[in-house]
């Protein structure tokens, strides 16, 4: 008996650095444990719409082995509440506007998490925004971003 693929949506601001950089990071690390997942990443909002990830957040995926350069960025929708198994938002903003967005628009209960909360010891605490550092901010984000799908991973 084949089991339903389990279906994540990664969040961030505006899905062109932490989001694409955590659904890449699934991706790589699902096939790799062959892990059967839908997963997809998107913004609490529609600045990107369209647009390919930062262009640092594809050099730092790279540099470890993972293409996100044909991600597009998109917002959040209400059916995305319903679609998806797991809504995972990358700080505790994110989750907050989740459930705002979850009780505001009437829809229904579904797991909302931030991606430290899979990791053992680091649950509550934020992957920090990139976007306004350097190169180095984008490597300690996608450090933080694998621990929390290496957790993600384990736990579904």
């Amino acid at each position: 008996m084949s089991r339903k693929p389990v279906s994540i949506l990664f969040i961030c601001t505006g899905n062109i650095c932490r989001s694409p950089l955590a659904q890449g990071v699934c991706q790589k690390r699902a096939e790799d444990l062959g892990k059967d997942v839908i997963l997809d990443s998107a913004a609490t909002g529609a600045w990107h719409e369209g647009e390919a990830p930062d262009p640092r957040a594809i050099a730092a995926a790279k540099a470890r082995g993972i293409d996100i350069s044909r991600q597009r960025a998109r917002a959040i929708t209400d059916e995305d509440f319903t679609r998806f198994d797991y809504l995972v938002g990358m700080d505790e903003g994110h989750r907050r506007w989740m459930r705002q967005a979850r009780t505001s628009r009437g829809l229904g209960e579904k797991p909302m998490s931030i991606l430290l909360d899979w990791s053992v010891g680091m649950a509550g605490q934020d992957v920090p925004d990139p976007y306004y550092g350097g190169p180095d901010d984008f490597e300690k984000a996608l450090d933080l971003i694998e621990k929390g799908v290496d957790g993600l991973l384990r736990r579904i």
